[in-house]
């Protein structure tokens, strides 16, 4: 193909390995993450490291990239006279596309040959890095800046999310269960399963009693609701590597998959979700 003529940026609540984002060519832009007993002190923690400090009683603390960050890494791009594509968080549960907006924006008038194109994915951890990835592969086969933002708009609703958790505390800090239903839960091993909504939001689905019912549950949603077998699946976890692959085993054994590749859910995410999480992504027709 011809000399790319513009550049893909997600953040790092996609969830995508840095290996994997140098093999497709995707910038990253770095979401702010610190413990909340250290608020000056950006959380250099990661994997195994991080979630051993949640499971301590440690507190992490999420914000977005300030608006300078934006701009610079922009406007880096736009002085070599390249375009900008940035596929953002959630906007439901983030204002880093909001913030992408105003940078867009105010550099507009500095770079008035140039464009950047900021889309909403409505997507979270690595169901936003499976439609970067995808997007980077449509890319890679000739599409234009204007026809892959038409495709991540037209297949972010084909993205599909499905996540349990092992800790309803952690949903609990987040707004996401109640108290009394998150402690409840907790002593009677409740385990929830949850999506992202239509909407870029996380929403509780069913519980389920046990760790591995949840599992198979997550393996029935693919089994129901994939439309393409050979398509890429992505597996992210917090902190749980045996379950991850104990359910890349039904997906590839029971359900056909071809294709799952496992990674980690990064702080960002993790923060909310806890240790234990595990989540699924694949196309489906769109979500319910």
């Amino acid at each position: 193909m011809s000399e790319q003529t513009y550049v893909i940026f997600t953040d790092s609540a996609a969830d995508l390995p840095e290996q994997m984002m140098e093999h497709i060519s995707v910038e990253c832009l770095p979401m702010n993450v610190f413990m909340k007993d250290s608020p000056a002190q950006a959380c250099t923690l990661r994997g195994a490291a991080f979630y051993s400090a949640l499971k301590e009683g440690q507190v992490a603390c999420t914000s977005a990239a300030n608006l300078s960050v934006f701009r610079a890494r922009f406007a880096e791009v736009l002085s070599q006279g390249k375009d900008v594509l940035y596929l953002a968080f959630s906007s439901a549960l983030s204002c880093m596309y909001q913030t992408a907006l105003i940078a867009a924006e105010e550099l507009s008038e500095e770079f008035p040959d140039r464009r950047i194109i900021v889309i909403d994915t409505l997507c979270a951890s690595m169901g936003e890095g499976l439609l970067v990835y995808h997007c980077a592969e449509q890319r890679e086969r000739g599409m234009s800046l204007d026809e892959l933002a038409a495709y991540a708009e037209e297949n972010r609703q084909r993205t599909i999310h499905w996540f349990t958790v092992d800790d309803l505390l952690f949903l609990k800090r987040g707004g996401r269960v109640g108290a009394v239903s998150a402690y409840a839960g907790t002593l009677l091993g409740i385990k929830p399963v949850l999506h992202v909504s239509p909407e870029g939001k996380l929403i509780p689905k069913q519980k389920v009693r046990g760790r591995r019912k949840s599992i198979l549950e997550l393996a029935a949603h693919y089994a129901a609701e994939c439309t393409d077998r050979n398509a890429t699946v992505f597996i992210s976890h917090g902190n749980a590597p045996e379950d991850a692959e104990q359910l890349r085993e039904m997906l590839c054994k029971e359900h056909g998959a071809k294709q799952v590749i496992i990674g980690d859910i990064g702080p960002v995410v993790g923060a909310h979700s806890g240790p234990g999480t595990i989540a699924l992504f694949y196309l489906g027709e769109s979500r319910g």
